[in-house]
């Protein structure tokens, strides 16, 4: 939420507390009539009024009284004693989360015991201000409580809300269900947790986001500023009842732990007070000792943006310290050392059950620049098309270009060696992120309702109770915030993204020219034949006509938001047409216009494709264009059953590495030599040619790449300007489609040629430059 709607909201329910209050009075002068008449002697059957009127009672009106000692436990007993029968029916809708949180506790727990020796691992939970017991009794609709843990201990400050809890336990002969003293447990609870246990909380707080920006052990800052008005207002309104929502309790505790998950909310039923959920594990291990196997693991993917884990990086970063010689190290690994040489955690990503995504600062405004929003919600290259081209081989060493995520699982299941996903926008890895947790976590039928259809009704409970243990916090965050996007009535995933406002401009196109009938009928269409013709006759008059390019696709910002294409890449196309024109004898002055040159271009692409490829059987990339879903017989490679069934595998994706970065700095953090195959996409389409970017990530390739390593590349031009600084830079190049003539070069028939390029050469190794304090630096490294 930003300052000023923050504010706005905040005043709104300013206004809206004078009315509540005024009716507060009257329902307290109602329901103290009720409860004088009744006056029940059992705090455990307390009707709903009576139970409302106790929590109103105590919270507003009823003074504190404490004894001679005069502590915060005995204001915490004057507080709850009274309203300690009525605590479970009033705190449900005051103290949201608490479901949320243990269903997350209850995922990543059941994770981990499949992966320990249950018989020797003892499972115990610690409930701390576990009040009445409500928490471990919700915790059985996610795990068998008296079954899963071996003991479980409530402790609480308050004697009133104990015994409620002891009696709870007696009517569900729970016997492994213990109340001990409080501040046992409490003062020893860091050396209690396991190594691979889980601390979970749920609790109250206001903080600026100002406060913690520079933290990077947080797990992820989405919603967690609270603006100036809310901050004063919650701090005032729980201090009436000796609460207080000081920022340090909360600090301290991501000081102590290190961050599993941590999820910033507003309770909207009560005026959106700030609560947060957080779950944490031991911020070091108990031990030093380390297992042999792991540190070597670790050090072989040093060069290879390493897997460290709280369990193992000591003895292998005080090894790496120690060396003389500058090695290559990834972000990850020097975030580690900085953080642990000032005793705090790492960063939440090192606490994470699997090691997919690398760490990366995402306050940067590299990755802030994107507003938190993916471009694709699919990808647009054809799998079909690079597996053909690329046949990945069990030794290959692949980097690739995020996207949607959908070539790399494509290539996933070719089953490389190694495969390094690379974006910029943090989203769209958080897109990957989320496919490679369904995979791990779904049965194929609700994976396909997710990813196939684009919704699902029960995407929320399935994120929180299934895919969680398989997200970082950052991913986790983001698609809690935007579960909607799956459950809504209209749209789905498929209509979000920047790339949505394509398809809802063509719908729009569609409407205005009474053709939306004939693009149903282009779906239903049983052979090509059929299709054919209805494109022809009633679709391309609409969508091609010059009006159209003049005033909708030939604008820039049209071209950005919703193709994705930037200035430099229309220069490329806009370059190809006027020299096309040229060669036809036409008047560049006349013809070679924007609108024109975007016209021509959509002709190429959009008429072979129609002419030779089968949309609703064999297309899905326009598919899901057309329709907002795909089908079951026309999809993705990683949607079939055959896929899910293969990803599934518990270890199946343990060679992806996700990069949130650029690709020249991935690039440049990867050992000499290492990687097999590059694939760019149309990147390079967008760097200046009055610059030297192409050259540097040239470099870079040749650098990265075995010798007869491979760079796949797609670009609107039918011969690119960066072809010849390949072949300058040590590569042999090959066109490997090309749509000169009218040809179609695979199902998407979006770019104009497709290149492999091959190296066949080193270059010579960059020379070290020396700085004035006689330091060598390797520039081309960034160490």
């Amino acid at each position: 939420m930003d300052f000023l709607g923050g504010n706005i909201l905040s005043l709104d329910f300013g206004l809206k507390l004078s009315l509540v209050g005024i009716g507060v009075f009257l329902l307290v002068g109602i329901c103290f009539s009720i409860i004088s008449a009744n006056n029940p002697k059992d705090d455990e059957n307390l009707n709903l009024i009576q139970s409302l009127w106790l929590f109103f009672y105590s919270c507003f009106l009823k003074p504190h009284e404490a004894n001679s000692k005069g502590n915060q436990q005995d204001a915490l007993e004057s507080f709850y004693k009274a309203q300690a029968g009525a605590y479970d029916a009033t705190r449900k809708g005051l103290l949201r989360g608490r479901e949320d949180m243990l269903a997350l506790a209850a995922a990543q727990l059941t994770l981990k015991s499949k992966r320990t020796n249950t018989n020797t691992t003892k499972k115990i939970w610690v409930d701390i201000g576990g009040g009445t017991g409500w928490n471990i009794e919700a915790m059985h609709q996610f795990v068998n409580v008296p079954t899963f843990f071996d003991s479980v201990y409530l402790v609480d400050f308050s004697p009133s809300l104990c015994e409620v809890a002891r009696k709870r336990f007696a009517r569900l002969g729970w016997t492994n269900v213990k109340i001990p003293d409080y501040y046992s447990v409490v003062d020893s609870l860091a050396l209690l947790l396991a190594s691979n246990g889980i601390l979970g909380v749920v609790d109250f707080y206001v903080q600026s986001r100002v406060d913690v920006s520079f933290r990077n052990y947080t797990g992820g800052l989405i919603d967690r500023h609270v603006n100036f008005i809310g901050r004063t207002f919650w701090r005032a309104w729980f201090d009436i009842d000796r609460v207080a929502l000081e920022p340090g309790r909360r600090d301290y505790l991501e000081y102590r732990f290190g961050t599993v998950i941590n999820v910033n909310t507003r309770n909207y039923v009560l005026g959106a007070i700030p609560y947060y959920i957080w779950l944490g594990a031991r911020k070091q291990p108990r031990s030093s000792s380390l297992s042999h196997e792991i540190v070597e693991k670790v050090n072989a993917l040093v060069t290879e943006s390493p897997y460290l884990c709280p369990t193992n990086h000591t003895g292998t970063l005080c090894r790496a310290v120690r060396k003389d010689i500058p090695e290559i190290r990834s972000k990850a690994f020097d975030a580690a050392i900085v953080n642990l040489s000032s005793n705090l955690p790492l960063p939440s990503f090192f606490y994470q059950n699997h090691h997919y995504r690398i760490y990366y600062d995402d306050q940067l405004k590299k990755h802030t620049q994107f507003n938190n929003e993916y471009i694709y919600a699919f990808t647009w290259e054809d799998t079909r098309v690079d597996e053909r081209i690329l046949r990945l081989k069990p030794n290959d060493v692949v980097l690739a270009i995020t996207s949607a995520g959908d070539n790399i699982l494509s290539y996933a299941l070719q089953g490389p060696a190694r495969i390094h996903a690379v974006d910029l926008n943090p989203t769209q890895n958080h897109l990957l992120e989320l496919k490679v947790a369904a995979y791990q976590s779904l049965e194929y039928e609700d994976f396909w309702k997710i990813f196939g259809e684009g919704k699902h009704p029960d995407f929320r409970s399935l994120l929180i109770t299934k895919m969680s243990p398989h997200l970082s916090s950052r991913a986790f965050q983001y698609w809690l915030s935007n579960h909607r996007i799956f459950t809504k009535t209209r749209g789905g995933l498929y209509d979000t993204g920047g790339s949505k406002h394509g398809i809802r401009i063509f719908r729009w196109i569609t409407q205005v020219f009474g053709c939306r009938a004939a693009v149903k009928d282009l779906l239903a269409a049983k052979t090509l034949n059929e299709q054919r013709e209805v494109w022809r006759n009633r679709v391309r008059p609409a969508l091609l006509s010059h009006l159209v390019s003049k005033f909708v696709v030939s604008q820039e910002s049209f071209l950005w938001t919703a193709l994705g294409v930037p200035k430099n890449q229309l220069a490329i196309l806009e370059a190809d047409h006027a020299v096309s024109d040229a060669v036809c004898g036409l008047n560049p002055t006349a013809k070679n216009t924007r609108s024109h040159a975007i016209w021509q271009y959509m002709v190429n692409t959009l008429d072979p494709m129609v002419e030779s490829t089968h949309i609703a059987a064999d297309n899905p990339y326009y598919l899901v264009c057309l329709d907002g879903k795909f089908s079951r017989q026309c999809h993705p490679d990683y949607l079939s059953p055959k896929a899910h069934a293969r990803l599934s595998r518990p270890d199946a994706l343990d060679n992806l590495r996700i990069h949130t970065d650029e690709i020249d700095e991935v690039l440049a953090r990867i050992g000499p030599g290492t990687l097999t195959v590059a694939v760019v996409m149309d990147s390079m389409d967008w760097f200046d040619p009055g610059s030297n970017t192409a050259e540097s990530q040239i470099t870079k390739l040749n650098r990265a790449l075995k010798m007869g390593g491979r760079v796949m590349l797609r670009s609107a031009g039918l011969k690119p300007w960066y072809l010849k600084e390949f072949a300058r830079l040590g590569f042999v190049t090959k066109c490997m489609g090309s749509r000169e003539g009218g040809a179609c070069i695979d199902r998407v028939n979006m770019y104009a040629s497709c290149w492999i390029c091959t190296k066949r050469e080193n270059l010579a190794p960059p020379t070290p430059e020396i700085d004035p304090m006689g330091n060598v630096e390797i520039s081309s490294l960034e160490i």
